[in-house]
């Protein structure tokens, strides 16, 4: 739960036996925090946050990944076409999977890493804690901003109302905070189950009603102008923007470590992310292939809206508990990240003392501002997921799993026989993450400021409706 000074001389005891592969036993969270010396408080703490079973944890990562990502996918295929919006879905799913086993793999091996910043110290120090420190925390707070953004678009087509859409940002936000009060995982696996049922329900309104509507419309589903091959005139910008947002879609190795630290067997999170990831393939899959098929180059981002008028209402509406559940839990990581580096040493850390509640909701409180003011400043739905996949997930999901392989978890010389094609598939990794950083970023900013000369998008805290 706590920093140690030293992450990367940690005690022995806080390691796995070969012979105990059900039991977890944190380390000391503090110099002198002995169990047999713990107040009750703190024992407490410890059992509070130590309840994630694999099935649980398979919720957790449902909540947080299968979100936003999906109602971005169908505009994703119109760009690339139904064949390359298949290839990337599939193969982008694949790498998530591989990725997210090797930082499972080092939270075995180095029990003491807490969150990603963690393992950036063990990799390259204090400048790789810092540094990886730095990019979670904004990631998380881009990913609440992008959940107050959809809040935003979901209120104003569910109301259809003139009031300013400031109001239904703060709303949002508001919800998002409320939501994220409970700084255990275990607790927000609770309101997973709600959360799962939202998407999956509102994704099949969408599939079903644009299915109807294209069926019943003149000349049937043949005439939708859907297309295996990318579209007409395609920039690099409007091709490499959709598939970061495919890369979006598939981030949930970011909160892995945050997530296994509660874990009371964290050897069974394998089984969590092939749940997952092959959840996540088939969903991401069907959702852009069937409603880029039924609704052709004219989709929405999000998808929601394509529904049509009646429908895409019922929609937003049933998909407002994944909006704000999956957005809370970004806000929650987050919190929990900063509150465990303030007090680790304190046992203001387990939040279960006046003092830790005070500090837990003022953290959390100022997370959520931050969020509120970057989806006012980067109004539209898809350029926010673009650039939040090219600066963060490029690293969480690529390069940085690929470099924890070569540093931390190879054993002997990258040009055995064992190692040799894991070394090839790994260097291969991060440099597609490296590339997703590069050409991501230029591509996001540049149709950001594109969209912004041109008119093409509403100002900065104005009250027109955010753009997709």
């Amino acid at each position: 739960m706590g920093y140690a000074e030293d992450i990367s001389n940690g005690s022995e005891g806080s390691k796995f036996t070969e012979n105990d592969e059900k039991t977890y036993v944190s380390p000391p969270a503090f110099e002198g925090d002995i169990v047999g010396e713990m107040s009750e408080a703190e024992r407490h703490g410890v059992q509070k946050f130590n309840r994630l079973g694999w099935k649980r944890l398979t919720v957790v990562l449902i909540v947080e990944a299968i979100a936003l990502g999906s109602l971005s996918i169908p505009k994703t295929f119109a760009t690339l076409g139904m064949v390359a919006g298949v290839i990337c879905c599939v193969g982008v799913g694949l790498i998530a999977i591989y990725t997210s086993y090797v930082v499972g793999q080092v939270k075995l091996l180095f029990p003491e890493v807490s969150h990603y910043a963690d393992a950036g110290r063990l990799m390259f120090g204090r400048f790789g804690y810092e540094l990886i420190y730095v990019m979670l925390a904004l990631q998380l707070v881009f990913l609440t901003g992008s959940h107050t953004l959809t809040g935003t678009i979901a209120w104003m087509n569910i109301t259809e109302s003139h009031i300013c859409s400031v109001v239904f940002a703060v709303v949002s936000a508001i919800l998002l905070l409320l939501l994220a009060v409970p700084p255990s995982f275990a607790e927000v696996a609770i309101l997973g189950y709600v959360d799962f049922a939202s998407i999956i329900i509102a994704i099949g309104i969408t599939i079903i009603g644009t299915g109807v509507s294209s069926t019943n419309s003149p000349g049937g589903l043949s005439a939708v102008p859907w297309s295996a091959w990318p579209k007409d005139n395609l920039t690099f910008g409007e091709g490499f923007n959709s598939i970061t947002n495919i890369v979006f879609a598939y981030s949930f190795a970011m909160c892995q470590f945050s997530f296994m630290d509660e874990m009371h067997t964290p050897r069974d999170y394998v089984k969590s992310i092939w749940v997952l990831g092959i959840i996540e393939i088939i969903i991401y899959t069907l959702t852009g292939a069937l409603v880029y098929a039924f609704v052709g180059p004219s989709v929405s981002s999000p998808a929601l809206t394509s529904a049509g008028h009646l429908l895409g209402r019922v929609a937003y509406g049933i998909a407002l508990p994944v909006i704000f559940i999956s957005g809370s839990i970004n806000t929650v990581v987050c919190g929990r990240m900063i509150h465990g580096r303030i007090f680790a040493k304190s046992p203001v850390r387990y939040i279960n003392t006046k003092m830790g509640w005070i500090t837990w909701l003022a953290i959390i409180t100022v997370i959520t501002v931050l969020a509120f003011i970057i989806a006012e400043v980067i109004p539209f739905f898809d350029d926010l997921l673009s650039i939040s996949s090219a600066l963060f997930i490029s690293g969480f999901s690529f390069y940085f799993p690929a470099m924890m392989w070569f540093i931390l978890i190879r054993k002997g010389s990258i040009f055995e026989r064992k190692n040799l094609l894991l070394g090839i598939t790994n260097l291969f990794i991060m440099l597609i993450g490296f590339l997703i950083l590069g050409a991501g970023t230029y591509s996001s900013v540049d149709d950001i400021i594109s969209q912004y000369n041109a008119g093409t998008v509403r100002g900065v805290f104005t009250c027109a409706a955010p753009t997709s």
